[in-house]
């Protein structure tokens, strides 16, 4: 080891310690991955995409562990970055080709990796203080994290065997220094360590203690943050961005009717929702809405950043309102908001939501009208679909 990454040694870092963090972050990566796939088709869906719609909390649940595992990513991936820290010191930084290209793979990683959990982090706290458009940047970011680190993993593949079990290590170490271990003394990482002093490493930490560490404060973070995700850690939300059970009626609120400057448009007592099927079209004012067969449903709205709430709502059926235009059943429909432009403007509904006898135009929630900052006079609600696309304000539903 040179003397610049000879300061930052400690007798904690250790081949085995990397493997062991980066066996977590691997995990906690892929889980954040899949699951914001998930979200991602579910918005922007390809032409094979399945909608599930039950379970009804399946989107919320899906999401809450997409932003968790995302939160728990961070100390983890500090502590890998810790424990590799002094190798990135070596000199010469390049020694060969393939010694460069894997080093280059390994600051792609570790730079996309920064900007994905950082971006995603303010995301749930809805702070934007860059100029992109979040969403994208976010889901091409999490293919460049997750083809680097099976990147990573293929090159490092056979130290990452040689230290995957205490077992491997000690026998690959035992291979690579035989001859070399004194009479009760055991090979590690290319060094003699005396049996008795495996364990507790010098007079600090032991690498096992320094992972307990890790692993019990990244709970504490998590517990005190999944509150927001799930009803059964409520209790424990202590810094998470939304609480439950709060907010206008009891639900929390992502977007005001003042943001979405609809306020005056929405309360304008002329207000009607148009329904339309090619050439068949009805328009229904609020009266005529509450006059229509009523259904009340217990469904979570679930949203981007992390959070869901359960909550009762009560409307029109959206496949009785098409059949009184003579909709087909596989129809796409197109929700319009009276909030113009912008992605919460419309959404598009697939057959598999309008067709469901859960998915409404509510017109009340938790057994009042719904509140304005809630989409008064009338929004979606829909099992298993994604809060963004609950849209807000309706004032058209139409067959695309």
């Amino acid at each position: 080891m040179d003397s610049v990454s000879e300061r930052f040694a400690s007798p904690l870092r250790s081949k085995r310690l990397t493997v062991v963090l980066g066996r977590w972050l691997a995990l906690a990566f892929t889980v954040c991955f899949a699951t914001g796939l998930f979200s991602h088709l579910l918005q922007d869906p390809p032409g094979w995409m399945l909608f599930l719609t039950r379970p009804e909390w399946l989107y919320g649940a899906t999401q809450g562990i997409h932003v968790t595992t995302g939160i728990a990513s961070i100390p983890l991936l500090a502590a890998k970055l810790w424990s590799v820290f002094p190798e990135l010191l070596r000199w010469p930084p390049l020694k060969s080709v393939v010694h460069g290209l894997e080093r280059a793979s390994i600051a792609l990683f570790v730079a996309a990796s920064l900007v994905e959990v950082a971006i995603g982090l303010l995301n749930t706290f809805q702070w934007y203080p860059w100029t992109f458009g979040f969403k994208d940047v976010h889901y091409w970011l999490a293919w460049v994290v997750i083809g680097s680190l099976a990147l990573h993993i293929a090159v490092k593949l056979p130290l990452i065997a040689a230290h995957w079990s205490r077992r491997q290590e000690a026998a690959t170490a035992g291979t690579a220094n035989a001859g070399t271990a004194a009479p009760g003394e055991t090979a590690v990482d290319g060094a003699t360590v005396s049996a008795a002093v495996q364990s507790p490493l010098g007079r600090g930490w032991s690498r096992r203690g320094f992972l307990a560490a890790l692993a019990a404060g990244t709970g504490v973070v998590v517990l005190t943050m999944a509150g927001q995700s799930f009803n059964w850690l409520a209790g424990l939300n202590l810094f998470a961005p939304r609480r439950m059970d709060t907010g206008p009626q009891g639900v929390p609120v992502n977007r005001t009717a003042a943001q979405a400057g609809v306020a005056q448009a929405a309360m304008d007592p002329d207000w009607v929702l148009t329904v339309a099927s090619g050439a068949v079209q009805k328009t229904f004012t609020l009266a005529q809405l509450a006059a229509l067969p009523q259904f009340s449903y217990g469904l979570p709205i679930a949203c981007v950043e992390g959070w869901s709430q359960g909550a009762q709502w009560r409307g029109v059926r959206i496949r009785d309102l098409m059949a009184t235009v003579g909709a087909p059943a596989d129809a796409e429909l197109q929700i319009s908001s009276l909030e113009k432009g912008g992605v919460y403007g419309r959404s598009f509904m697939p057959a598999a939501y309008s067709q469901d006898d859960q998915t409404l135009l509510a017109l009340e929630l938790n057994g009042a009208p719904l509140d304005l900052d809630h989409g008064f006079p009338a929004r979606i609600i829909a099992p298993g679909r994604p809060g963004v696309l609950q849209t807000k304000w309706v004032h058209k539903v139409e067959v695309i």
